[in-house]
């Protein structure tokens, strides 16, 4: 019988303390963290500006966690081979923003990374449909990309359970507005890999607040 991939946790970087990025990491990893989600913002795909390569670079030095690249981004094929460099273990991009995804997908793996592609909230399931035995996860966006702190949108847990469906050995993320408070009803619809941020760094105790959500899970 086909079983699910082990469920994950992967803190995301874009609520933490960018001063303060390296105590972030070992923080989250205290609590038991399995990956480190880092949110590729380049102003254009979305209205937010983030990180680079530079800091990913910098990032695996301090780290032993998997680094887990999400470009939301213009052109991601110029992006990828330089956050591959920087020691991204997984880069995940979205189907909207290339006309070439499956040679995109095909890019990372020859980089040596594990590959995802993105669903942006009003983006149907059937634009990944032709990959979803190309990739290694599929991201689900519960709330429109480019800022942290967002309301889940319930309707795209309908898509996480469809995708399930569709294939239950893939890894299906979900990223957007997952709280302790809702973290049941996002794992009943069928996410292995939750990825969250201000539920995690803007709470008092980092650390404590990743265990809980590794023991929710």
């Amino acid at each position: 019988m086909t079983q699910n991939p082990a469920k994950k946790l992967a803190p995301s970087l874009l609520s933490a303390d960018f001063a303060a990025l390296g105590d972030a990491c070992e923080q989250v990893r205290l609590g038991g963290a399995d990956w480190l989600h880092v949110d590729v913002m380049d102003g254009d795909f979305v209205p937010n500006l983030t990180i680079g390569p530079c800091v990913v670079r910098s990032l695996a030095k301090k780290t032993t966690l998997p680094l887990d690249c999400h470009l939301m981004v213009r052109r991601p094929e110029l992006l990828v081979p330089l956050f591959a460099d920087a020691g991204a273990s997984n880069i995940t991009v979205h189907v909207e923003s290339t006309v070439h995804l499956d040679r995109l997908l095909n890019q990372i793996r020859e980089r040596g990374c594990t590959c995802g592609v993105a669903l942006n909230p009003a983006t149907p399931i059937e634009s990944v449909r032709p990959v979803l035995d190309v990739v290694d996860l599929v991201l689900v966006m519960s709330v429109n990309p480019g800022f942290g702190g967002q309301k889940l949108i319930p309707y795209c847990l309908d898509k996480v359970r469809a995708l399930r469906d569709l294939r239950p050995e893939l890894d299906v993320q979900i990223d957007g507005g997952v709280k302790l408070d809702n973290l049941r009803r996002v794992l009943d619809s069928g996410a292995t890999n939750i990825v969250a941020g201000s539920a995690i760094f803007e709470t008092a105790d980092v650390a404590a607040t990743t265990k809980a959500f590794k023991q929710a899970m």
